[in-house]
């Protein structure tokens, strides 16, 4: 006699068959991301576990429908089957490139990892669950009770897991954040995210990248200062505008900036994102937040290329985990490896100043305009003691380790304070470096410097950044800008220092970025909108 369930009852051990039968590698990284087996981590592993058993259940009820769920179940049992087996077996992790190697492979390569194993693992996981689903007698209810019953689970199972991500969200974010391969290793949405990020990279090789602001050229007034220009562009990561004491945050984090009588602090500014793969992309193309979407910023030219067009030349010197494609079409260097020998590095990272290695040298002989972008590792988390060398550990105590839930809310600010007393340190060296260029060569020079986003340090028990934009709290969102101009620069570009400074308490954002700088280097092209250009109201003669 075939048994006899309810839908719900059928998806609910549906997902907690699937959350426990084919997770033994996610399961065993996590449990040692989070500390280990111990009665004082059983309450978080306990935790997530009854989170992606309810996610899982809020996921497969859209589709709980007569007709249409037992095919997918089985397609389910029968695809995560195998995928455990290969996980298991070969300690693999299935991302895209996984996907794409699947889908290259001949058959004579495929008839080789044919053995019992694989058979008994996809008889046992994917066959039998299968045929108990398709013997199944499903009891269905009918009509808009049953629609309302569904919506209820469905919205019952999300309210739930909010919840208990809210609680747990302390002890999870830095797991999440530091062990990426996490999201690699969940089956079954490792390899439906695999497919999913397959398929839009072939959508992206396929696309024509449009081209933009081919117009552009150089604005110069007759007579005046006609020596080169060099316009260092610091993208900052992950510092937030609240904790620089030059927006008033009552302990000094920015000692060495505080100096500098030429600097121009823009104390309200607004990120793009919460994310730098969100902001980075954004922040460099004209499409402004409420325009932008990845597709729309992978699909047409940007900031660095509008500058190429106008005559500069474009270096990307990189910290970090790359420029998120805003740099495909310029010189790149990545200097986020460690190099033996190298002063700047430590274990398997770079500090920032590596970033200035040898700029006094390619300023000094660049033979045309120039603008090179830094892009920091600055305070990226939750490794915040890791960003700064031990001169700069100043404040304390300070956490050190990426489990911010066995430290105190003080240590954890305490550590990214120093990661944002190391910036200070380092956007004050790039000035000293931009002021000596400019005396010895000749050269006009100028620094940009703005963070991707910024960060939570526990308000309202938030961590970390990358929550969605509109329930995103200020800490996130709001960002430092800083301007410095050497005299030779303000002269060349006609631009009023006092003017500036009267605008530096107005409110900014992302936005403005694209503009200021074609702005800033008196660039004229159609794509340039003056009413976004903090410089337009300060120029003359342009």
């Amino acid at each position: 006699m075939a048994p006899r369930i309810t839908a719900p009852l059928l998806i609910l051990g549906t997902s907690i068959f699937l959350v426990l039968a084919y997770n033994a590698s996610f399961w065993r990284t996590f449990i040692s991301a989070t500390g280990g087996v111990s009665l004082a981590h059983l309450p978080l592993h306990l935790a997530t576990f009854v989170l992606l058993v309810l996610l899982f259940n809020a996921c497969l009820n859209i589709i709980n429908f007569r007709f249409i769920v037992k095919p997918v179940l089985v397609v389910l049992f029968m695809a995560t089957s195998a995928t455990y087996y290969f996980m298991n077996q070969y300690g693999t992790a299935i991302d895209k490139s996984m996907i794409q190697n699947l889908l290259e492979t001949d058959i004579r390569e495929a008839a080789e990892l044919l053995n019992w194993k694989l058979l008994l693992t996809i008889t046992l996981l994917g066959i039998v669950p299968s045929l108990l689903v398709c013997r199944a007698k499903i009891a269905f209810y009918a009509g808009k009770r049953g629609l309302v019953l569904q919506v209820a689970n469905i919205s019952g199972s999300l309210l739930v897991a909010a919840l208990l991500l809210f609680l747990f969200f302390k002890s999870l974010a830095p797991a999440l954040r530091e062990h990426r391969e996490l999201r690699f290793l969940l089956a079954p949405t490792n390899y439906i995210q695999a497919i999913n990020g397959y398929i839009k990279q072939q959508r992206a090789q396929a696309l024509v990248i449009a081209p933009l602001g081919m117009d552009a050229t150089k604005r110069m007034a007759g007579g005046g200062n006609r020596q080169r220009s060099v316009t260092l562009i610091v993208v900052g990561e992950t510092a937030r505008a609240a904790n620089f004491s030059l927006n008033g945050y009552a302990r000094v984090t920015n000692p060495e900036l505080a100096t500098q009588p030429d600097l121009l602090n823009f104390s309200d500014v607004e990120s793009c994102g919460t994310a730098t793969a969100v902001s980075v992309p954004c922040v460099f193309s004209a499409l402004g937040r409420e325009n932008y979407s990845d597709d729309k910023a992978h699909s047409q030219q940007g900031l660095l290329d509008v500058l190429s067009h106008a005559g500069f030349k474009v270096l990307w010197r990189d910290n970090n985990s790359g420029c998120k494609g805003t740099c495909d079409r310029v010189e790149f260097e990545d200097l986020s490896k460690p190099e033996p020998g190298n002063r700047w590095c430590v274990d398997d990272e770079c500090f920032d100043e590596r970033l200035l290695d040898g700029l006094p040298e390619l300023i000094r002989n660049a033979r045309q305009d120039m603008v090179i972008v830094l892009h920091q590792k600055g305070s990226h988390g939750p490794a915040y003691w890791k960003r700064a060398p031990a001169a700069f550990q100043r404040f304390g105590p300070v956490c050190q380790t990426n489990q911010l839930e066995s430290c105190s809310r003080e240590s954890i600010v305490a550590a990214y304070d120093n990661s944002i007393l190391y910036t200070d340190h380092f956007l004050n060296q790039a000035i000293e470096l931009l002021k000596a260029s400019a005396e010895k060569e000749t050269i006009n020079t100028a620094m940009l410097y703005f963070s991707d986003h910024g960060e939570s340090l526990g308000e309202h028990n938030m961590y970390l950044h990358g929550a969605p934009y509109v329930i995103s709290p200020a800490e996130q969102r709001e960002v430092p800008l800083m301007l410095w101009l050497s005299e030779g620069f303000r002269s060349r570009f006609h631009i009023d220092q006092r003017c500036l400074a009267a605008r530096t308490g107005h409110a900014f954002s992302h936005d403005n970025v694209f503009h200021s700088v074609l702005g800033m280097h008196s660039i004229s092209t159609a794509v340039y909108n003056p009413g976004l250009d903090i410089f337009s109201p300060c120029t003359h003669e342009s």
